[in-house]
């Protein structure tokens, strides 16, 4: 793949320059652009899903305590797996399991092997850590720069990267996936946004990988210094490490003017690269079922929800040697699909929220996102809010702070009040306060944001 000449990539909207006679943004991409994971036949994965599958049991029992401890519990062993069914009979990994762990309990190879350690943040508690061998870091790179050209990048593109470094798998992540790819990696990291709109300026990147949250704030940064964001040489934006709507997607590609495609991933299982969104269909993202075997539960009951509807999605890695994870309950909803443009892979829909990110008010479930759609299709209204949730007499109350545009007068601030709060009624099922703030009054975040203020007494 790295002597494959540079290849442009359109606007949304425009053809595509020729990657063969005819070709268009949105036909499949041509053979030589895949990998070979990516042209095994659906019964050539099941076959290798299967094996790997095994093995990865048989190491996490024979070198991690827990595992060990789990499936004896459970009553099974590695052998018991036969067919790809049989992984259901063996229980589940939590991020609970990682906490009691910590830090370094559910390694499954001797600390010299170890070439690399990531860690959650650890705001909620204990943080979860993570670790790498030689292999697993070659198997990140592979899987995030199948990502990239997934999502329209090709080598000789220069990639600004605003995620985190550090700890946070993000902004590694990206990088060294970047670099696979073939690509010319500017290591932005979060922070210093006045700066990183002069850097994307100067530098010309193609593809930006960053928060959907953090490019809202590049956008208004550009806006701010009077640079027309259509006017940059960005063209595909990779978003992740949080959920964002189809309404942002709208947002974000009529301000840009780019592709605005979704990337999926956690530390716990790799680090981002796990899933796909691919730039030709947009229609959700694909998971690479050669590392990782995706499943979905409902997350009440554990069991498998009626075909079609949403679950919490559990995650078993095949390939990792540091860290395998069997079952890991990730917390995030969403609805397994057949693939499509890469059709031996199953899609994961867009993330809908997470099973810890839902708020029961007065009785009614509501999603963050659900509150995001409101906002994205409400004028004089930026797409930076927060919900605040208090505790009025006996009864909860939410109040949703929405920042204004600048050019927003009074009558329209009080518009986009009202129309904010009757959106979530009609849509949502349940009464809110909105208030809407001076531009730059919520706090920003370079990673994920804080979307929800929860003070109501414990």
């Amino acid at each position: 793949m790295s002597g494959e000449p540079m290849s442009p990539v359109s606007r949304p909207g425009q053809a595509a320059p020729a990657r063969g006679a005819g070709a268009r943004l949105g036909d499949p991409p041509p053979a030589a652009l895949l990998d070979a994971g990516e042209r095994l036949s659906v019964d050539e994965l099941r076959a290798r899903q299967l094996a790997d599958l095994r093995a990865t049991l048989r190491h996490a029992y024979d070198n991690v305590e827990l595992y060990r401890v789990k499936f004896d519990a459970a009553g099974v062993t590695p052998d018991d797996c036969r067919t790809l069914d049989d992984l259901a009979r063996f229980p589940f990994t939590t991020k609970a399991d990682l906490r009691e762990t910590y830090p370094f309990g559910m390694f499954a190879v001797p600390m010299e092997r170890v070439r690399r350690i990531h860690a959650s943040s650890g705001t909620t508690g204990r943080p979860t850590v993570v670790g790498y061998t030689d292999h697993d870091l070659s198997v990140w790179a592979d899987v995030v720069a199948r990502s990239i050209r997934a999502a329209g990048g090709r080598p000789g593109h220069k990639v600004h990267v605003s995620y985190g470094y550090g700890l946070f798998t993000g902004g590694l992540g990206a990088h060294y996936g970047a670099e696979r790819a073939g690509c010319t990696v500017i290591p932005a990291s979060g922070g210093m946004t006045a700066r990183q709109v002069q850097l994307i300026q100067d530098f010309r990147p193609e593809i930006i990988m960053v928060t959907p949250s953090y490019m809202l704030t590049l956008l208004d940064e550009f806006e701010r210094q009077g640079v027309d964001p259509r006017s940059t040489s960005l063209r595909v934006g990779i978003f992740g490490a949080e959920p964002w709507t189809e309404e942002m997607r709208r947002e974000m590609e009529e301000r840009l003017d780019l592709h605005a495609v979704d990337i999926y991933g956690l530390s716990e299982v790799i680090g981002p690269g796990v899933a796909q969104e691919c730039v030709e269909s947009k229609d959700g993202l694909h998971i690479w079922e050669d590392h990782f075997y995706p499943e979905t539960v409902d997350p009440l009951t554990d069991a498998a929800p009626p075909a079609g509807q949403a679950g919490e999605l559990v995650l078993t890695s095949l390939t990792k040697e540091a860290l395998p994870v069997v079952r890991y309950r990730t917390g995030d909803l969403t609805r397994l699909l057949p693939g499509t443009a890469r059709p031996a892979f199953r899609r994961m829909e867009k993330v809908t929220g997470r099973c810890d990110d839902l708020i029961i008010l007065r009785g009614v479930n509501v999603f963050p996102t659900q509150i995001e759609e409101v906002v994205l299709r409400t004028p004089a209204v930026a797409p930076h809010f927060q919900i605040r949730l208090a505790r009025r007499g006996r009864m909860d109350h939410m109040t949703v702070r929405v920042e204004a545009r600048p050019d927003a007068d009074a009558d329209q601030r009080g518009r986009a009040a009202a129309r904010i709060a009757r959106g979530v009624k009609d849509g949502v099922g349940v009464s809110v306060e909105v208030e809407v703030v001076d531009p730059g009054t919520l706090e920003r975040s370079v990673g994920k944001i804080r979307r929800v203020v929860d003070e109501r007494p414990r």
